[in-house]
Parts: C-alpha cells; sequence; structure tokens
C-alpha cells in the first residue's frame, strides 16, 4: 500500500467514523467531493492544507495528517519505491512491534553497523554515504516529543553474528543496550534454548497507526506491505508467542551486556 492509499484509507476512516460525508469534508477544505474521493482511493496526493484542515476537523488524532504528510515528502529518493510505501507507515506510527531474527533492526542500528551491512550487500561506493544518513534520519522518531512505544524482539544469534568488525559489534550492543532503557524501548532477546517457534518464518514488523489501524511489513529482497486484516492478525498472534520465548527486559540486557564482554572483548 502506497503512502497516498494509506493516508486517504486513515482520511475515509475519521471521517467515517465523525458521522461525515465527503462533500462535508470537502466543504471545510474548501473543495469539491470529488477531490476527498480520489484523494480517499490514493488517487490524488492531498497537499498540505487538506492535512491541515483534517487535523483541525479530526483534532483526536493529534496532529496525525499533517505529520504523516510531511514525512512522506522528504525522502528524496534515498529508498526504493517498495521501502517509502512501508516508511511512510513506520514513521507515523504511534507503537511498532518488530521480530527481527537476523540482523539489528534499522531503528536501532548505529552509523558503522549499518554502514558494514550495506557493504555486505555489495551497495554502491557513491552512495553509501545517502544510504547511512537516510537510515539513521528514521531513528529521529525515537527522539521525538511523542516517540511510538517500540516493542523489539531479536534471535540472540544477532548479538553473535558478526557484521564489520568486533569493535562494530561492541559499539552496536552498548547502543541497543542503552536505547533498551528507555521508558518507550522494549528490547528482548529470544535465546537460543527456546528451540522451534513462531517466529522462525521471517522478520516482520507491525505499526499501528494513530487512527488504531495495524499494517504489517515484512522483509523480504523487496520488503512487502500487508493492509489485510487477517494476515496482520495472524502476525499479531505470532508476534505475541515469540514474545512469549523471550528474556524479559532486564535478562535480555543482560544478555547483551555479556556478550559484548565475552563474545567481542578486545
Amino acid at each position: 500500500m502506497s503512502p497516498l492509499h494509506f493516508f486517504g484509507s486513515e482520511v475515509r476512516r475519521a471521517r467515517t467514523a465523525a458521522g461525515m460525508t465527503q462533500a462535508d469534508l470537502g466543504a471545510l477544505v474548501p473543495c469539491d467531493n470529488s477531490t476527498v474521493s480520489r484523494i480517499e482511493a490514493g488517487m490524488l496526493e492531498p497537499g498540505e492544507t487538506f492535512a491541515e484542515v483534517c487535523d483541525k476537523v479530526f483534532p483526536q488524532l493529534g496532529g496525525w495528517f499533517t505529520r504523516f504528510y510531511r514525512e512522506s515528502q522528504g525522502w528524496d529518493g534515498a529508498y526504493p519505491s517498495w521501502f517509502e510505501d512501508w516508511l511512510a507507515v513506520e514513521q507515523s506510527a504511534v507503537a511498532l512491534r518488530i521480530w527481527q531474527p537476523i540482523i539489528v533492526h534499522g531503528l536501532l542500528q548505529t552509523a558503522s553497523y549499518a554502514l558494514a551491512l550495506f557493504i555486505g550487500a555489495h551497495a554502491r561506493e557513491e552512495v553509501l554515504d545517502s544510504l547511512v544518513t537516510a537510515r539513521l534520519d528514521r531513528q529521529q522518531i525515537l527522539s521525538r516529543s511523542e516517540p511510538p512505544n517500540l516493542w523489539v524482539v531479536l534471535d540472540e544469534i544477532v548479538l553473535h553474528r558478526l557484521i564489520g568488525s568486533p569493535e562494530i559489534m561492541r559499539e552496536q550492543l552498548a547502543h541497543m543496550a542503552e536505547l533498551a532503557q528507555l521508558p518507550h524501548v522494549s528490547v528482548q532477546i529470544v535465546p537460543a534454548s527456546a528451540g522451534a517457534h513462531a517466529g522462525l518464518a521471517g522478520a516482520f514488523t507491525i505499526a499501528t497507526s494513530q487512527a488504531g489501524q495495524d499494517v504489517m511489513y515484512i522483509e523480504a529482497v523487496e520488503g512487502q506491505t500487508v493492509e489485510r486484516d487477517a494476515s496482520v492478525r495472524k502476525a499479531g498472534i505470532a508476534f505475541d508467542h515469540v514474545r512469549s520465548a523471550a528474556l524479559s527486559r532486564s535478562a535480555s540486557r543482560e544478555v547483551i551486556l555479556r556478550t559484548v564482554d565475552e563474545r567481542w572483548k578486545d
């Protein structure tokens, strides 16, 4: 689902919940009801004025429409189109549930770790700096005035997989342990001893919007953004099962720091 379609679906959801017609909303912009219809269908870019009006009409959503619109405009081709679809959702979410069994998730990565990943993926040398900058820019949601609640569950192997160098791994795990102390960030580790569990099919993220809509991103060579209720609901159940197999937040942080000392010591 593209950013335009996601924005439009949220307009339709808010308008319907308020008992308004497309003509009612259009009269406040002002624009005709066919324009509202095209925006809701994801066929027309709304523009910042439309987003601002929606925030005034639907104040219970806390300025979501303007924030989403502005953030979706600022990527300048730093990401492939298939990932921009997801990025718009991620950047406007109020909660993110993340299962990652292979590498440290992008929202928790250091610059050195991210660079090592891009080099390992054979990214062109001339775009490496912009790729790393774009990845770090995503992390700004964690330090904004109203950050999303972040629940990250990682497989223990992530702590032991060498990305770059031992020095990079020490820095990365120490950074993750520090982030895990933030009140809105939870990092939990599924120990190797957990055996088979519901997350072995692969990585995914579930984002919850201000309006309460859940959207899922499935990690792949070209990631997939999924809005189907049944699929997202199944993923939510899988996440709960994976999280139940994980160590507590405090025990997970101890494992992370112990791995720094034992696996990646000087």
